[in-house]
């Protein structure tokens, strides 16, 4: 199979999953070059240049593996802006020590810059089906949610209420239409889905109201990815896409990276951080749990199963 076949055939999730697994291997490695290739091209990095030319604060996501949960690609945000964090479920507690260290390292290197820190801590579900929400939380939005704010508590706890250079924001991730669910400080919810174009003068206006705590310049960097994604729904409703996501990941990553490999339901990426790492690879749907312990790479630090 050539390269331009798999290329052509990669974002279709039911074709990888029907290709022999060697093809699937093939397929693999020729994706990871493709985004290498992109991710170092001259244009690429100009348009990071320049965003953080034009929004010097920094931003990180903690969201759940799931593939579908991409927050550059639903914001319109340059690849290699958004640091993120991704455990099964979302779950994180910033007491495990590896998170703690890596979170606090991240905030004082951007603070000594004279930057600040968004974080979006995210949760996801589906409005169409509750069986295409969070696998991790046995498909309970209540739970995700809940454990969403803890995750906030402990970063106030850890980083100040006053959020002058630390601000940690909840925000629920609708996977029917990729849309953001911002939660305001005041209790306040804004479900990005329903607005439109026509509304982005009124955003800055939206915005204060959600957020009168947050500095003047964070919320005007929140201006981009807020209407990057309002773009991006309007794109969504338009394309007519295939909503009967199931769970057939043949994949398990384990680390920091695999933004190259941030597809739906090809694999599950967990980040090395929970102490009992046994317990997140332990979870993964039956139905995608890979079984073959005698196809793991060392190069790539995945487990591929037929």
């Amino acid at each position: 199979m050539t390269d331009s076949t798999l290329s052509q055939r990669s974002g279709n999730g039911i074709v990888i999953h029907g290709m022999p697994i060697n093809q699937r291997i093939d397929w693999l490695f020729q994706h990871a070059r493709r985004h290498s290739d992109e991710f170092q091209s001259s244009e690429s990095w100009l348009a990071r240049s320049r965003y953080l030319a034009e929004h010097p604060n920094s931003i990180t996501t903690f969201k759940c593996m799931d593939g579908r949960v991409n927050i550059p690609v639903v914001t319109n945000t340059p690849p290699g802006i958004i640091l993120p964090f991704r455990n099964l479920g979302g779950r994180f507690h910033l007491g495990w020590p590896h998170l703690g260290e890596v979170i606090a390292a991240h905030v004082l290197t951007v603070a000594g810059q004279g930057r600040r820190s968004l974080a979006l801590i995210t949760y996801h579900y589906s409005k169409g089906d509750p069986r295409r929400g969070c696998a991790g939380f046995n498909y309970d939005t209540d739970a995700a949610r809940t454990h969403t704010f803890e995750i906030q508590r402990q970063m106030e706890a850890v980083f100040s209420t006053g959020h002058s250079t630390v601000y940690p924001l909840v925000c629920g991730f609708e996977t029917d239409e990729d849309a953001l669910v911002l939660h305001g400080s005041g209790g306040e919810v804004l479900d990005l889905s329903t607005l439109s174009s026509t509304n982005h003068d009124t955003l800055p206006a939206l915005l204060a109201r959600l957020y009168p705590d947050m500095p003047d310049q964070m919320r005007q960097e929140m201006l981009p990815l807020v209407r990057g994604n309002i773009s991006h729904i309007a794109e969504i409703k338009q394309s007519n896409r295939e909503l009967n996501v199931e769970h057939r990941e043949w994949m398990i990553c384990i680390g920091r990276g695999f933004d190259w490999l941030h597809m739906p339901n090809q694999a599950l990426i967990i980040g090395p951080y929970s102490p009992r790492l046994a317990d997140p690879i332990r979870k993964p749907p039956a139905s995608s749990r890979p079984t073959c312990e005698s196809d793991v790479s060392p190069m790539t630090d995945f487990c591929c199963s037929p």
